[in-house]
């Protein structure tokens, strides 16, 4: 039976359990906690170690979790308890990320064993690594005098007495085939032996000599190294203006982390597409770091995790999953553009890496440092509330000037008819290739136009399985759905009334603008960054280079063009859509709108020559407008802060959802009013619906919401804890919780 969870104590001050009957054994199932297991009198345990366990009529690896604070009292039988069957080849897991584990379960609510299968996502590192033959040479002496041919002896001059040399880098580097490095063996000249294990990831050199600082950043970097030295926890919110440097400022936190022996994580939120990063790293320390993302190889994952589990990968820097990897002595943890909501999982089980990453320095002793130059009001609130230390820089590196931004408004200056473009970035833009600079359009929005309709009817072209529209794709002839990936073919008819050739694109996507930019700019060479035009890392290091060698005259782009990227000859950013991000009713429209349009402008001027951004707008009084031409967003925020005060809105409350969904939009119905009916109550709380969600249809399944609202002195998981408790839930129907909620579709 499940054993409670207790309390964790570090491996070191843990004996072994041998001489207990039982064992807690967490599996990566989502079960509701540890199940126990007999210990064979042969095996000593110790929490943290992987075994393999029956369970049913199969074996599965699991962890030895740490005993219960306090013991079952209806216990199950020692004569029933299944044997442990045996104890894998891998370090075990430390106390500080179970205690971990634990914590996430605790705050999200997620049984433990679905934490514990993100920490267990590579079960073929838990193996032995399998040995790896090569060839040395044989020793001196023997009666037979094997002829030496050309090919043996450029082998030969290759090898060294003594050293094993890998079959294939032998044979390319004596300019030979494998066949006669198989016929020296038989010869008796050289025999298999096996290569000495040898770490895939170099080791960083913080003496590595980086680029010099200035003033503000020196001082700035010099903060950092004392917290890190300090091997205590601390966070610290470094903030700064684009392109003020402080990447190579918290190069120089994981460069004393390293000094201190200890490992070092750095989550970025676009990790497939920060190929200029790894470069930026590179030059910093010599070496490139280890990788932790979807688009690595299994081979290169299950290599990364045995490497970091054994502290043989220094450095990692990783999506928000990294959090998760088993760093033996973690020094630092460092959240770039700390803002993003990419760093919030929405699937399975629901959390925050930027928070998470907190929690997880705080178990680990490390210090935590939070990068952004538009950092979240959150962070903010506790930099001002002391519980964080903050550092800024004011200036952006190297003297480079901060652009020149300016409001288009559209209702004076509307584009020609049929266009999207307006006359004053038409005229910036041909001005700035004219002067042999570049030039950015930006629009956050994929495909060539968000909707198709009828023109006769009216009738809109929706997802089947999703309450969304298709999104016309022209380039591949497709109409898709962006949450779902439903795709179909633009049909050649109306579906509702069968009106021939009546479908028509409304709107624009970045598939449009390129159109638009095609005509206007023929003789400039273009490029699209999208994450449909830049599937991978490779394809990201490639328009990063074509771009940087000046290749790329007109770069168009949505989101991705915001993630951080250096690009010197990019002089003009053009918004073809400045209002997009403040449509409906989200919470959070206009900080994340002001964010996104900030570091998209922040691409702009970054080196010798001024930079210019234009915004075009049809609300250029709106406060966002206003505090991007103005350059103030701290006044900003202090006026978003002053609205979601009084409410008790995040910062300054808290927030939890239930989504209620299912393929039956009447269980739905009838689960969502059965929560609304037992909700909470009392000071200081407040549930709001159940009602249906924007996206009331998803992936085929009808979706509820309710939203618990709290002080912040409140703490929501007893709430929930109890609520969902109240109210019996058919198996049919799933019921997800979302903690801090940062997106409320």
């Amino acid at each position: 039976m499940p054993a409670r969870p207790g309390k964790h104590r570090d491996m070191k001050d843990t004996p072994t359990v041998s001489a207990r009957t039982r064992v807690s054994i967490l599996l990566p199932l989502p079960l509701a906690g540890a199940y126990d297991y007999a210990v064979p009198a042969s095996m000593a345990l110790r929490p943290g170690e992987f075994v393999s366990v029956p369970l049913n009529q199969r074996e599965v690896i699991g962890v030895v979790w740490d005993a219960p604070a306090e013991p079952d009292p209806n216990p199950v039988p020692d004569r029933r308890l299944r044997p442990v069957s045996a104890v894998l080849p891998a370090p075990p897991m430390t106390g500080s990320l179970r205690r971990f584990i634990d914590w996430v379960a605790a705050y999200t609510l997620s049984p433990p064993g679905a934490v514990l299968r993100m920490a267990m996502s590579v079960p073929a590192a838990l193996e032995a690594p399998t040995p790896q033959a090569g060839w040395i040479l044989s020793p001196p002496g023997g009666n037979s005098r094997p002829r030496i041919t050309p090919e043996r002896q450029r082998v030969l001059d290759v090898m060294k007495a003594g050293q094993v040399h890998a079959g294939a880098p032998l044979a390319e580097a004596a300019a030979v085939s494998l066949s006669v490095l198989r016929g020296m063996a038989e010869n008796g000249l050289i025999r298999p032996a096996l290569l000495p294990h040898r770490s895939r990831f170099g080791r960083p050199d913080p003496a590595h000599p980086g680029p010099a600082l200035g003033p503000e950043q020196e001082a700035a970097g010099a903060a950092l190294r004392d917290r890190v030295a300090a091997r205590a926890f601390g966070v610290t919110l470094l903030t700064g203006v684009t392109g003020s440097g402080k990447t190579e400022v918290y190069f120089d936190a994981v460069a004393e982390c390293l000094r201190q022996g200890r490992q070092a994580l750095v989550l970025l939120p676009e990790i497939a597409l920060s190929a200029q990063w790894l470069e930026r790293f590179k030059a910093r320390f010599g070496v490139a770091p280890a990788l932790w993302h979807s688009e690595v190889t299994s081979r290169t994952r299950r290599d990364t995790w045995r490497a970091v589990a054994e502290g043989e990968a220094p450095v990692v820097v990783g999506a928000r999953s990294a959090l998760f990897l088993p760093f033996p002595d973690l020094g630092l943890v460092i959240v770039d553009e700390e803002h993003e909501t990419a760093f919030k999982q929405e699937d399975g089980v629901v959390y925050h890496a930027r928070d998470m990453a907190v929690v997880r320095a705080r178990l680990s002793q490390a210090a935590c440092i939070l990068v952004s130059a538009t950092p979240s009001l959150e962070s903010l609130t506790n930099a001002e509330g002391g519980r964080y230390a903050a550092l800024h820089l004011p200036s952006r590196h190297g003297g480079a000037s901060l652009p020149e931004i300016e409001i288009v408004d559209l209702r004076r200056t509307p584009p020609e008819r049929g266009r999207f473009i307006s006359p004053p970035i038409v005229e910036a833009v041909t001005a700035t290739l004219g002067r042999g600079e570049q030039a950015m359009l930006f629009l956050n929005r994929r495909g060539y136009a968000p909707l198709t309709l009828c023109r006769h009817c009216g009738h809109r072209m929706r997802c089947p399985n999703c309450t969304a529209w298709l999104v016309e794709h022209r380039a591949q002839r497709r109409l898709q759905c962006h949450h779902c990936g439903h795709a179909e073919v633009p049909p050649a008819e109306c579906p509702e009334c069968g009106t021939a050739n009546s479908l028509t694109a409304v709107g624009p996507g970045v598939e449009r603008v390129l159109e638009e930019a095609a005509a206007l700019w023929p003789d400039a060479r273009r490029l699209v960054m999208a994450s449909d035009t830049l599937p991978g890392p490779a394809a990201a290091a490639e328009a990063a280079r074509a771009i940087q060698d000046r290749e790329v005259d007109l770069i168009i782009g949505t989101q991705i063009v915001a993630k951080g990227w250096h690009f010197p000859h990019l002089t003009l950013v053009g918004v073809v859509d400045a209002d997009l991000g403040l449509a409906g009713g989200d919470l959070r429209a206009a900080e994340r709108t002001v964010q996104l349009l900030h570091q998209v402008a922040g691409r702009a001027g970054r080196a010798e020559a001024p930079g210019r951004v234009l915004l075009q707008s049809f609300s250029p009084d709106h406060p966002v407008m206003r505090a991007l031409v103005s350059g103030d967003l701290d006044a900003f925020m202090q006026e978003e802060a002053a609205m979601r005060r009084p409410g008790h809105w995040p910062p300054f409350g808290r927030l939890a959802a239930l989504i209620v969904s299912s393929e039956e939009e009447r269980e739905a119905d009838r689960t969502a009013r059965d929560l609304g009916l037992a909700a909470p109550g009392g000071e200081g709380v407040q549930v709001l619906g159940p009602a249906p969600a924007p996206l009331a249809l998803l992936r085929g399944r009808y979706r509820r919401r309710l939203l618990l609202k709290t002080r912040r002195d409140i703490a929501v998981q007893p709430i929930l804890r109890d609520w969902l408790a109240r109210v019996p839930v058919p198996n049919h129907v799933r019921v997800q919780v979302d903690v801090d909620p940062v997106g409320f579709l």
